[in-house]
């Protein structure tokens, strides 16, 4: 018998489920230590591991409750939301066009604030916590399977013509080549960055 093809239509509600559950584990961590920060300033979170990988620094910041609370409550709503629409999938619920294009301009905009904030993190703070760094992958991955599952299911349509419809043949084929150098970049300019540091410690 064949092996049957995944389709992103059939991996999309396990993206959802995996990237749900990491994200609300991330987001829960930095919340309690954040709490812990709250009561005891002096408190040394154990993701701060040297000047530069410190979680410390990021959470004491002012871009660290950016809506005047601490940003991963934000993460405990998103990713319990994400989590259970992955599982009412796998459960056999059915969403109308509307919620996957509201699904998906959430993503746009949790991707547009994890970018913020790793720029943010990067240049201005000048610290990274590798939780943090761990909700932009997910955020990342998420982001673009709904948008594969939107153009793949015509909830979103580009313009017609064969230059569209050839990247989005493209797109489709090297999805995950594309994400996976979609992070090498990212890794590259935060490594580039903080070479002054890494490259000593190497």
């Amino acid at each position: 018998m064949a092996r049957q093809k995944l389709t992103v239509e059939k991996a999309l509600p396990w993206i959802l489920v995996v990237t749900g559950i990491v994200g609300l584990i991330c987001s829960f961590i930095i919340s309690l230590d954040k709490m812990k920060l709250l009561e005891n300033p002096s408190f040394q979170p154990a993701c701060d591991l040297n000047p530069i990988v410190a979680c410390g620094s990021v959470m004491k910041s002012a871009q660290g409750s950016a809506f005047n609370f601490p940003n991963p409550w934000l993460g405990l709503a998103a990713f319990a939301v994400l989590l259970t629409v992955g599982v009412a999938i796998l459960a056999g619920a059915k969403f109308k066009r509307w919620f996957w294009q509201g699904l998906l301009a959430g993503c746009a905009l949790g991707l547009a604030f994890a970018y913020w904030l790793l720029w943010e993190s990067v240049y201005r703070i000048h610290a990274l916590c590798p939780y943090c760094l761990t909700v932009d992958v997910v955020v990342i991955t998420t982001s673009w399977y709904v948008l594969q599952y939107n153009l793949k299911t015509g909830n979103i349509k580009l313009p017609k013509g064969k230059v569209f419809a050839a990247g989005q043949k493209f797109i489709r084929r090297h999805h995950l080549d594309i994400l996976i150098l979609w992070f090498i970049v990212l890794i590259a300019i935060i490594l580039n960055h903080f070479w002054y540091y890494f490259g000593q410690h190497l």
